[in-house]
């Protein structure tokens, strides 16, 4: 389903839910919408919208989930109100695939011609407002927890076996009773560091959590299986307890309390 900007209300690029919610984790959605804002090509990147709903465009039903598992967790949710074809908050400022050209076989004509004016404009009207929001909720002490969804099979490439990926940088203290947790029912198949490797220098978690040592994870569901409504809160209510069991790891590990 496309994720429509009502042309009826002021543009935002930044989601938040629960602002007030002052608990230990932050819950992020770089990919929340689909959205293509109405100053870049009047709203159109010249995508049918068959593409625009696919997860080239966003991750569908990241959103959900952050916002039930937010709730959970006494924590703000933060998500961005602009495709990631717009441009990539995800991404560091100098990475090439900020504003991409093409993506799991789609052209994006809105991008195709994007010099370095369009570039910096999108940065100051779209990335950095999401950035300085999320870096204000994450102050010393806090916990990250980033959500975003995956495709099944990208185009030409093998399906993927995983329900759940869980990805984190060199330092596992964090992820690792996290992952120990989610494998201990035995009914999940769970890609550790899958099905991406989980540090990216410059992106959004390493901006604001691996480099402030500040423990994080980014989880990354399978996203036909939170596509409704109920689905996302199931597993938003499955991920919480396991979330807040890890971070007492964490905070009792002894390399973390020297």
């Amino acid at each position: 389903m496309e994720n429509r900007h009502d042309k009826t209300m002021k543009y935002t690029p930044i989601l938040i839910d629960g602002a007030e919610r002052s608990g230990r984790f932050v819950v992020s959605c770089d990919h929340a919408s689909n959205v293509v804002p109405p100053s870049v090509g009047g709203g159109d990147l010249g995508l049918p919208p068959e593409d625009m709903a696919r997860h080239i465009a966003w991750d569908p039903g990241a959103w959900g989930v952050s916002k039930h598992l937010a709730k959970l967790l006494e924590a703000p949710a933060i998500g961005s109100n602009f495709s990631r074809l717009v441009i990539d908050p995800n991404r560091g400022e100098d990475d090439p695939t900020l504003i991409m050209q093409i993506y799991d076989g789609s052209i994006i004509p809105g991008n195709r011609h994007v010099d370095a004016a369009e570039r910096t404009r999108r940065l100051e009207a779209f990335y950095r407002p999401y950035d300085c929001a999320l870096a204000e909720k994450i102050t010393p002490g806090k916990a990250l927890v980033a959500v975003h969804s995956f495709t099944p099979q990208l185009r030409g490439r093998p399906p993927r076996p995983w329900e759940i990926g869980v990805l984190y940088p060199t330092d596992d203290r964090f992820a690792r009773p996290f992952i120990a947790r989610l494998e201990a029912k035995g009914d999940l198949t769970v890609g550790d560091n899958e099905p991406y490797i989980g540090y990216l220098p410059g992106d959004a978690v390493d901006r604001h959590a691996t480099a402030q040592g500040l423990p994080n994870v980014l989880i990354e569901l399978r996203n036909d299986l939170i596509a409704s409504e109920a689905q996302q809160r199931a597993w938003a209510e499955r991920l919480a307890p396991l979330l807040r069991g890890a971070l007492e790891d964490f905070d009792q590990d002894p390399a973390h309390m020297s």
